[in-house]
């Protein structure tokens, strides 16, 4: 089934991006029956700074069948506070997944095109508008015009599409990361464990992460002090006593959450992940939230494109009640776990480092067994968040 009757136009589906969330989308809405055309800037597989890794609900909204390029698994969890006090916890079996950016990206387009969307990558975005009527959407490329009933934009946050849209930001925070060569996965115990450093910069943390050939190690924190931040950085390769051994790359990036009322949408575009500010605030994970918006942003771009004018409002509107339901109490929660973070680190290291229950939940929450939504609806949780930042917490 396609997206006709209408106006004729290059594609039904034009995605813009092709990381999780559009490739996601891209499938989607190729898996639907519509002419799905993904634009990426970059050429496949290319760079891109993240931890890369997957927890409980990525692996959940991965395609069926899908063979995650998985580097390592992990089953034990070693937290510090700025270097010191190391706990280290282990799990009865590994329950996050290591990868590569480039390779998870690459393995999601490919498995859109096998769905039927066509890829064009090497393709730089100049700028989107829209017919007199609304029914048809222009996207000006470095390739030349494409014509599109229904858009997708999953370029970043700082993309084209999102400022189409109006996409308002709130949360801006400076991540920093390193990848050193590894060759021996077994040297300094770090094969299947991952080290969490909650960091001296309020609401910053630092990460190891092993995969296989070597260790991605990083640190993020509140933007407008990057120096401190580099510093911190320094302090943690050289407390690792990573300073010296071969950097294969490094490289920074800026995480940007969504403000609450921002908008999803915009005539034709529906805008998802890094594009949407989609991400958690507190841990900064984003991976599961693209792929999880892309799949909703897929499924509506369909109903986008079969929409005449006086159908277009319910689908658009339909999209953004979707992303609230999906993310809207969940981003909530996580701004108040930020906010508590912020202020009282050495309390989360005391409980989690120090505490099974505290430990149990955090593994809990790294499963998708239970989310920062969930946890705030217990009186205990209230409390304690209310106690960490000194103000009521009135998430409910």
């Amino acid at each position: 089934m396609t997206a006709h009757p209408g106006p004729e136009t290059d594609c039904d589906v034009a995605v813009i991006g092709a990381g999780p969330a559009g490739a996601t989308a891209a499938r989607v809405a190729a898996e639907a029956g519509c002419r799905v055309l993904l634009l990426e800037r970059g050429v496949l597989p290319r760079y891109k700074t993240c931890g890369g890794g997957l927890v409980g609900l990525s692996r959940a909204a991965l395609p069926a069948g899908f063979a995650a390029p998985v580097r390592d698994r992990i089953d034990r969890f070693t937290f510090t506070l700025n270097g010191r006090l190391g706990r280290t916890w282990r799990a009865r079996s590994p329950f996050v997944h290591l990868v590569y950016r480039d390779e998870l990206d690459a393995a999601l387009t490919a498995a859109a095109v096998d769905a039927g969307a066509k890829l064009q990558d090497g393709v730089t975005v100049n700028g989107l508008s829209r017919t007199a009527d609304g029914a048809v959407m222009s996207i000006r490329t470095s390739a030349g015009e494409i014509t599109t009933k229904a858009v997708v934009g999953a370029d970043g946050t700082s993309g084209r599409t999102g400022t189409y849209v109006g996409v308002q930001l709130d949360q801006v925070d400076l991540g920093l990361e390193t990848e050193f060569a590894w060759p021996d996965a077994t040297a300094g115990d770090w094969a299947g464990r991952i080290l969490i450093d909650w960091g001296p910069l309020p609401g910053s943390y630092g990460w190891v992460f092993p995969k296989g050939d070597a260790l991605t190690v990083g640190v993020i924190a509140a933007r407008g002090d990057g120096a401190a931040t580099r510093e911190y950085l320094a302090s943690f390769v050289d407390h690792l006593g990573l300073s010296g051994v071969p950097e294969l790359r490094s490289s920074g990036h800026l995480t940007r959450c969504r403000a609450e009322d921002s908008p999803v949408f915009r005539d034709r575009v529906l805008v998802a992940g890094d594009a949407a500010g989609l991400l958690e605030p507190w841990t900064r994970e984003g991976i599961s939230y693209a792929l999880r918006s892309g799949a909703l942003a897929g499924a509506s771009a369909v109903e986008v494109a079969r929409a005449d004018a006086a159908n277009l409002p319910a689908a658009t509107a339909a999209y953004a009640a979707a992303i609230e339901g999906e993310f809207g109490a969940e981003m909530r929660a996580g701004r108040k776990f930020y906010d508590a973070f912020s202020r009282r680190p050495g309390a989360f290291h005391a409980a989690i480092a120090g505490a099974p229950p505290a430990w149990r939940i955090f593994r809990r929450l790294v499963t998708g067994e239970t989310n920062l939504d969930r946890l705030t609806r217990h009186r205990s949780v209230r409390l304690i968040l209310r106690t960490l930042t000194g103000r009521p917490n009135r998430l409910h």
